[in-house]
């Protein structure tokens, strides 16, 4: 399963925390925003915090999250090399 990672949207840093068959639990400024799904390429929709049914309706937050969702490139890990350096 994928790393939780961080993405920023509007100048809002929004932390990303998968789950199963692109869901993502969504927090903003250190509070859980909800989770979301991935519907089409271009439409998120936003799940019920209750029931995790889907809550339909146009939320350009959710989309412009699930955009940035779907821009991230994971940072290669980069191997610490000191111990060759002796």
């Amino acid at each position: 399963m994928q790393e939780p990672f961080d993405v920023l949207v509007g100048g809002v840093v929004y932390s990303v925390f998968p789950e199963e068959d692109n869901v993502y639990t969504i927090f903003k400024a250190g509070s859980e925003f909800g989770k979301i799904e991935k519907d089409t390429d271009n439409v998120w929709i936003m799940l019920n915090p209750e029931t995790e049914t889907p809550m339909f309706g146009d939320i350009p937050e959710v989309d412009a999250i699930g955009q940035a969702i779907m821009n991230y490139v994971p940072e290669e890990e980069v191997e610490d090399d000191d111990d060759d350096e002796e």
